[in-house]
């Protein structure tokens, strides 16, 4: 084992590794916060007739047809271990035209390198809680939604009248006043307050607003507040409620979780936010040495990729207030039928497939 391996990392990077070619597939879909989602699945195809199967989730349209377009041109045919694969990836550029957002770059790694994963353990005919030996466990999840603007409780009541005992994780905006919070806290439904701080040219952007922060972190005492943007004039509002804070957007490997302004009690551990297997698995486990919970978010996935972050959650965090519904609760009307929380194990036999 190399000095720099963790141990979750040195179960699964010596597993053999062979790729025929691979192939692209779009998906596309309206989704609540009014805008057309698209993404791309990838298929590394296997001589042995295994696939395996990951899912970028970059955001923009444009990045994800650039891709499409250019088709699969990438030098993955080969035999290699699951870490000379990634260490192969690294060398390659993944973009036919730049990124539009630094993040996407991360966000198509995790593509390539889950189903690199996923084969891997199809072809060693293991699943991923046996390469890494541990369980997975039923799977806590919320909902993660916007109100519209102006903010009202149509878009929430719309998913908790149908389904009663579901629990919501909000984005407040400034349209937020103290009438909705007041309806908002009658449902006793809201686990967590995202409140954005932290994006910068994205179309979530969500200025800091001491008034806004106080209003969702009193009114909401027992809710976790994500991503509050801290200053001289919102930190006197959040330093109260310091143990409630978590952070996801800023969260891309374990040095970001150091560089944090205090040691949080929970943060969020975005899959695809740390780009690859190796820093995901070193943020796993340097939360539990440190005592930091954990919750997933999902970044309104399509396809596979959802199934991934929902199998990862219920191995490392299944308890936690994990943004991973299962997709139809992310739909302009959700439909009848969807799955309450907690979800059951839906582990595949082997590979790295869920549902």
């Amino acid at each position: 084992m190399s000095e720099d391996r963790g141990m979750l990392w040195s179960r699964v990077a010596d597993l053999p590794l062979e790729i025929e070619d691979y192939a692209l597939e779009r998906l596309e879909r309206d989704v609540s916060s009014d805008f057309t989602r698209v993404s791309t699945v990838l298929r590394l195809r296997g001589g042995d007739g295994h696939e395996g199967l990951g899912e970028d989730v970059s955001y923009d349209a444009e990045d994800q047809l650039a891709l499409q377009n250019a088709g699969p041109t990438q030098p993955l045919a080969g035999s290699w271990t699951l870490e000379s694969f990634c260490d192969h990836l690294a060398t390659l550029d993944l973009w036919p035209e730049p990124a539009r957002h630094d993040a996407s770059v991360l966000y198509r790694v995790w593509a390539y390198e889950s189903a690199a994963l996923d084969l891997a353990l199809r072809q060693a005919g293991l699943s991923i809680t046996a390469a890494l030996q541990r369980e997975a466990r039923p799977l806590t999840f919320v909902v993660s939604l916007r109100l519209g603007e102006p903010a009202t409780l149509g878009p929430l009541r719309a998913r908790l009248d149908p389904y009663p005992t579901t629990r919501f994780k909000l984005d407040p905006t400034a349209s937020w006043d103290d009438a909705l919070v007041a309806q908002l806290v009658t449902t006793g439904a809201v686990d967590t307050v995202d409140l954005k701080g932290l994006y910068v040219g994205s179309v979530v952007d969500n200025l800091p607003d001491p008034a806004l922060y106080r209003r969702v972190a009193e009114g909401f005492p027992d809710a976790w507040i994500e991503d509050p943007a801290i200053d001289d004039a919102t930190w006197p509002v959040l330093e109260p409620h310091q143990d409630r804070i978590t952070w996801d957007a800023n969260i891309h490997s374990v040095d970001d979780i150091v560089a944090l302004p205090f040691t949080p009690r929970m943060v969020n551990v975005k899959p695809s936010r740390l780009g690859g297997l190796r820093p995901l698995f070193k943020a796993y486990e340097y939360c539990e040495a440190n005592d930091i919970m954990m919750y997933g978010g999902g970044q309104f996935e399509l396809g596979v990729g959802r199934g991934h972050i929902q199998y990862l959650a219920a191995i490392f965090h299944p308890d936690g207030p994990n943004d991973v519904a299962p997709g139809g609760y992310n739909l302009v009307d959700p439909p009848a039928g969807l799955p309450s929380s907690p979800l059951p194990v839906l582990a595949s036999p082997t590979g790295f497939s869920w549902g």
